[in-house]
């Protein structure tokens, strides 16, 4: 089975910074297609950034309201997006998602129906 499992989330003031975590089970961490995706209310989900475990690999989204840093630890089979200089604008929940033992597509990275695989998600708001 596979599971995601999100943590991290909390309410910050802007320009702060939060660090985002996802533990993966059941399928081959090491080698697998793993994103970062939000939802804020009345919007579609969109990806943030993706990161392919095996190495070198990593797409960011173009228009984000802070800075971004994907990373992964194989051992620990987690994934995280470390977020700085947060905007009020970029309150959502944070999904994480992965198309298992997978490239990440180079083309196509963005697209919601690349990912077979979600979390339940962690909510991040920022106030001013």
């Amino acid at each position: 089975q596979v599971q995601l499992v999100e943590s991290g989330g909390g309410s910050v003031q802007a320009g702060g910074s939060l660090k985002l975590s996802c533990i993966a089970s059941g399928y081959g961490y090491g080698s697998a297609c793993m994103g970062w995706f939000r939802q804020a209310p009345g919007k579609e989900r969109e990806a943030v950034a993706v990161i392919y475990t095996g190495g070198g690999i990593t797409y960011y989204a173009d228009s984000v309201e802070c800075q971004l840093t994907i990373s992964q630890n194989n051992s620990w089979k987690t994934a995280y997006l470390e977020m700085d200089r947060l905007k009020v604008e970029i309150t959502a929940i944070f999904y994480c998602a992965t198309r298992g033992r997978s490239y990440c597509n180079s083309a196509f990275w963005y697209r919601r129906d690349e990912y077979q695989y979600w979390g339940q998600g962690t909510q991040v708001t920022v106030s001013s």
